[in-house]
């Protein structure tokens, strides 16, 4: 496994909290939104690993902005991690993806690229909804060369995205009446990027306690 991330510190923390537990992971520095950068990530993984079967896009930005009050400047931020890197992901990595005879993809979305939630931060809603319809658009193309491709939406899951406050809306705005775990959309991932999902390919799939079932 290759963790990739702008935060170094964080990011191997993660490979050598793999590997301590009998894994194998490496951490590469990648900015998403970098072409250059994911072109030399994904070769320097398969001339490592000698290939590439599974990715997982799963970066983002948030914002609580309303569209009125959205600057150009950050739109277009939150648009190039959260969407574009999606896309440099999928065209760095499409070569080996192919080859490796069992490639996976898995493009971590979220609910309110689904719904239009609250109302706010729109340059992520629609950075998150046209990663949804990319992976459709991937799935299609890449179907027969034996490449899967999903998108996994989240709901309101317990990490450091979701800030210091706010929680009490956000737990009774979800019919199970919690916020999610990481390791409830890890889990999914997982299934999604292994055998077990052989014929499942242009799928979306709702990991959020109810929320966009009302």
């Amino acid at each position: 496994m290759v963790v990739a991330d702008i935060q170094d510190d964080l990011g191997t923390a993660v490979a050598e909290s793999i590997t301590s537990t009998g894994g194998r992971a490496t951490y590469e520095h990648l900015d998403v939104a970098s072409e250059s950068g994911w072109d030399e990530v994904v070769a320097r993984t398969v001339q490592r690993h000698g290939a590439l079967g599974v990715l997982v896009n799963n970066a983002g930005i948030a914002h609580p902005d309303l569209i009125e009050d959205t600057g150009k400047e950050l739109y277009d931020r939150v648009i190039a991690v959260s969407q574009t890197s999606v896309f440099l992901g999928h065209r760095a990595a499409s070569a080996a993806l192919k080859s490796s005879g069992h490639g996976s993809v898995v493009n971590v979305s979220s609910m309110f690229g689904i719904v239009g939630g609250f109302g706010s931060a729109p340059a992520y809603a629609a950075a998150k909804g046209a990663v949804r319809t990319l992976s459709k658009n991937t799935a299609v193309a890449w179907a027969a060369e034996g490449v899967r491709v999903n998108s996994v939406h989240p709901g309101f899951i317990e990490t450091p995205t979701l800030g210091d406050g706010g929680r009490d809306h956000l737990i009774a705005a979800t019919p199970m009446g919690r916020l999610g775990t990481a390791e409830e959309v890890s889990n999914l991932i997982v299934f999604l990027a292994g055998p077990e999902a052989s014929f499942i390919t242009g799928g979306e799939f709702v990991v959020d306690g109810g929320y966009t079932a009302r």
